[in-house]
């Protein structure tokens, strides 16, 4: 199950939401003031294989995108 970061654009109030389905992301609301104006945050994740872990954007990857250890996201290139 994801968890997102998200952002207010009320009081900037930065928070993390562990959502169960796409549903869930539209009722997402600030955990400091309430605001429904949130946006999420582009962030990156951690991808286990083979008992190794590697963060997006790791110096291991030889991939040139950078954004992502699977090079299949949409800024690849």
């Amino acid at each position: 199950m994801p968890v997102y970061d998200y952002k207010c654009r009320k009081c900037g109030a930065e928070f993390e939401k562990f959502l169960r389905s796409l549903a869930a992301a539209a009722a997402v609301t600030c955990e400091k003031c309430g605001s429904a104006r949130v946006e999420k945050l582009v962030t990156c994740c951690a991808i286990s294989s083979g008992g190794r872990t590697e963060s997006a954007g790791s110096s291991k990857s030889s991939h040139s995108c950078g954004s992502c250890s699977s090079h299949s996201c949409s800024t690849c290139h």
